[in-house]
């Protein structure tokens, strides 16, 4: 069957007014999905939303994902718009200040995990309550996982602590799924051009304690890296996917 003849096709993207949820977002509407935008700010959701020209196809929901209750009104408000949820794109996340950890301020360690972790929770626990309930039952969830999943770049402690703590909410939640048709994975990204990571070209720390630049990639590629993975069957996932700047300096030693 057609991805686009596929019945329900509702996604929900967190972080969705810039980088790398903007760029899921708008390739899912292209596909033909009905796409919450969720985000804290409504400026940047309405101008994602207007971008897309998917008119009612896109939904401008703002949403902290580190108050639950924002987190449960914004699956209640499109399961009210729409009926169903069929996939959470979970990337909303933030850093800290690149600081030596004994340094790091204890609010800024607190935002992140928050964010990163907490928040993250919030939203596979609401959408595992929809997904389990809806007919047709189950659904995917992609967690945005980082090339910090795997390693640190110097003074990140908060980010990278986190982004490992994903990879476990990934292994959790998809043995968890297994009996009620949700596929859980993760997607793991390295120096997409988004304006957070912009900086990369001009030279970041490097572990060898030099600064250097490094090799982004179009954001795009990792928006359509994210719809390959959501129009799989549930019969199918993709447990861990890559996607990275072919140069960057990743594998290897340094």
């Amino acid at each position: 069957m057609d991805s686009k003849t596929q019945p329900g096709r509702v996604a929900i993207v967190t972080g969705a007014g810039s980088g790398i949820g903007k760029a899921a977002a708008l390739a899912l509407l292209a596909d033909g999905w009905r796409v919450a935008l969720a985000g804290r700010r409504q400026d940047a959701l309405a101008a994602v939303r207007e971008q897309s020209g998917a008119g009612e196809r896109a939904l401008a929901v703002p949403t902290d994902v580190t108050d639950p209750a924002s987190v449960a009104a914004l699956f209640e408000g499109v399961v009210k718009a729409w009926g169903r949820v069929d996939l959470l794109f979970n990337n909303a996340g933030v850093g800290a200040q690149g600081v030596p950890l004994d340094e790091l301020p204890l609010d800024a360690w607190k935002r992140v995990v928050d964010t990163n972790l907490n928040g993250m929770f919030y939203t596979i626990q609401q959408a595992f309550r929809v997904m389990k309930a809806q007919s047709p039952r189950g659904g995917r969830i992609i967690n945005n996982g980082s090339i910090s999943a795997h390693a640190p770049r110097p003074n990140s402690i908060a980010y990278t602590a986190t982004k490992h703590a994903v990879t476990g909410l990934t292994k959790a939640a998809s043995l968890d799924g297994r009996k009620h048709d949700i596929a859980v994975g993760q997607i793991d990204i390295g120096n997409a051009h988004t304006e957070m990571a912009a900086r990369m070209a001009n030279g970041v720390p490097q572990a060898n304690g030099e600064i250097a630049p490094e090799p982004l990639m179009d954001v795009a590629v990792v928006g359509q890296s994210v719809l390959y993975m959501a129009n799989l069957p549930l019969e199918a996932n993709v447990l861990f996917h890559t996607v990275m700047a072919t140069k960057m300096p990743f594998v290897g030693r340094g």
